[in-house]
């Protein structure tokens, strides 16, 4: 990539292009929206509560006065919910050049289920985002430039895929099963992009991290009681950055000439927990096209999403 610093103001021009964010009302996803629609781009928010969804396009708006956006349902832990989005956004007949795979439930303390029975943080940060790209592949082969980014973790590092476990029934633990829908969420870009490649797509797929950003995800997840969340708490002034900062990666992977399918960007500074955006590796386990493989077959069989052709 190119050298210095990448900031937002690099950004190139988005006029003419549609954009959907999931989980665009806080955090990294407000961010990237409000950052693409400030660039031109027109921005679809895609949000599971409407009043938050209402408030943020808002907040938008006073941000970037002028800006195109618009909050459209979209909740991430049911299939009902994607499927009749996808099939409103297809019946408009418009391409979509990026869609940005954001939404995500951190360490839930107790195991709980989505409305189709999966674990929520595997049914909501992978196999909703993994149903909601294949349904809109469509769109997104009609744009002359599309990419999709999905956006993990550094908690990947310590992510298992356990085939014969993956909706945690025996021995649930709330950062064992979103460590594992991070490292899938990271499998999930890397097939998607090795599958475009095989097809001479146009397609990208990339995935990125944030580092450790401080946003709502905390506060929907383990709360500010859980002890690992207290220490995080404490040591975010070091530790953290703010979402503004922590969403550049997603904005590089999402419009920088220079971003390649198959990249996993986050940030440059000491253990990837903060910093500018640049090309960073995963962990060994990430890597594994035998277990991309068949986590994509797996994904497959159980949102009843099979992939169209990626040319």
């Amino acid at each position: 990539m190119a050298t210095g610093k990448w900031t937002a103001e690099q950004i190139p021009s988005q006029a003419g292009k549609t954009a959907l964010i999931t989980g665009a009302n806080s955090g990294i996803g407000y961010q990237a929206a409000l950052e693409l629609a400030r660039h031109g781009a027109h921005v679809l928010l895609g949000c599971r509560n409407e009043a938050k969804g209402r408030a943020a396009l808002e907040r938008l708006l006073r941000e970037a006065p002028g800006a195109s956006a618009e909050v459209v349902p979209l909740d991430m832990a049911s299939l009902a919910s994607i499927r009749a989005f996808a099939a409103s956004f297809i019946g408009r007949g418009i391409a979509l050049d990026l869609l940005i795979n954001n939404a995500g439930v951190m360490a839930l303390p107790k195991r709980e289920l989505t409305e189709d029975g999966f674990e929520r943080q595997f049914g909501t940060n992978h196999l909703g985002h993994f149903a909601l790209t294949g349904l809109l592949l469509p769109a997104l082969l009609a744009a002359p430039a599309p990419r999709v980014v999905t956006v993990a973790s550094l908690a990947h590092r310590t992510g298992k895929i356990d085939f014969d476990n993956l909706q945690r029934e025996r021995g649930y633990e709330g950062w064992d099963a979103y460590n594992a829908s991070k490292l899938a969420n990271i499998l999930f870009a890397k097939e998607l992009d090795r599958r475009a490649r095989a097809a001479h797509s146009r397609l990208l797929s990339l995935a990125v991290h944030p580092g450790v950003s401080t946003t709502s995800i905390f506060e929907n997840g383990p709360g500010t009681t859980n002890l690992k969340a207290i220490m995080v708490k404490l040591l975010a002034p070091v530790m953290m950055q703010n979402d503004e900062a922590g969403a550049l990666p997603t904005l590089y992977a999402a419009t920088s000439p220079d971003a390649k399918g198959g990249e996993y960007i986050g940030p440059d500074g000491f253990g990837e927990l903060k910093g500018a955006p640049v090309v960073v590796q995963p962990r060994p386990q990430a890597l594994d096209v035998a277990v991309g493989e068949r986590l994509w077959t797996v994904s497959e069989d159980l949102t009843g999403v099979h992939y169209p052709a990626l040319s």
